[in-house]
């Protein structure tokens, strides 16, 4: 796997801004105090809100995007892990009103012009065929923001998110179309291997990156699989 540079700022521009303190006050813990702070310091979640984002994961799509360039007008698209929704609002802008994108999330999502969004477990035995149905063709971009709640043991979030995604990856392989796109965020921690492996022998290119807008201090990455070679390879 080829490890490239950090994306660039997908149009953030940079501003000067004084920095917020947030004082723990009675019903907040420190740990809660320090979230916000970071929340209300970070460039991201600005520009998110002033630019009409859900989220500041809008960023990582477009800085993966502004690197790899695998989004294309008229594309078919499955976003898993959509909610809020910042990735689907980045996709159905840019693949227009020829594209079709089928969005989902256990959670449930506000409505996306443009994007039919279904509220179920992906990992539900009937998810795989309901995503196939709506989307009624061979997918040219599968992406996954999928996570599971963190339990706050390392290890074991790590070997969960790992999970979900070797679940996206089998399930691109099966929907999308030759020279097809798939990317996933994954975390760093040394599980990973089977998943790359897999990826290796079913597409020309497997690339990984860490966009600017990624936090520094996690270890979440993303995988870029590129040139679908349209016969699935087993793992």
């Amino acid at each position: 796997m080829t490890t490239t540079k950090k994306t660039g700022t997908g149009g953030l521009a940079s501003k000067r801004r004084e920095a917020v303190r947030v004082k723990t006050a009675k019903k907040r813990t420190t740990s809660s105090a320090r979230w916000l702070q970071r929340q209300l310091n970070d460039p991201y979640v600005v520009a998110a809100k002033e630019a009409g984002y859900r989220s500041r994961a809008a960023f990582k799509i477009l800085q993966l995007d502004e690197q790899f360039h695998f989004i294309k007008a008229g594309q078919r698209v499955i976003d898993l892990g959509a909610a809020p929704g910042g990735w689907s609002q980045v996709v159905v802008k840019r693949i227009g009103a020829k594209g079709k994108l089928i969005a989902l999330d256990i959670q449930e999502m506000d409505p996306i012009g443009g994007a039919e969004i279904i509220h179920m477990d992906f990992l539900d035995d009937d998810a795989p065929e309901k995503l196939k149905e709506l989307l009624g063709g061979k997918a040219s971009l599968v992406l996954s923001d999928m996570a599971p709640s963190t339990t706050g043991h390392t290890a074991t979030d790590h070997i969960r998110i790992m999970g979900l995604a070797e679940n996206a990856a089998h399930f691109a392989v099966e929907v999308l179309a030759p020279n097809g796109v798939f990317v996933c965020k994954y975390f760093q921690g040394g599980a990973e291997k089977s998943l790359l492996d897999m990826l290796k022998k079913n597409f020309a290119k497997v690339r990984h990156a860490k966009p600017a807008s990624s936090r520094q201090d996690s270890s979440e990455s993303f995988i870029v699989a590129m040139g679908f070679k349209g016969e699935r390879t087993a793992s």
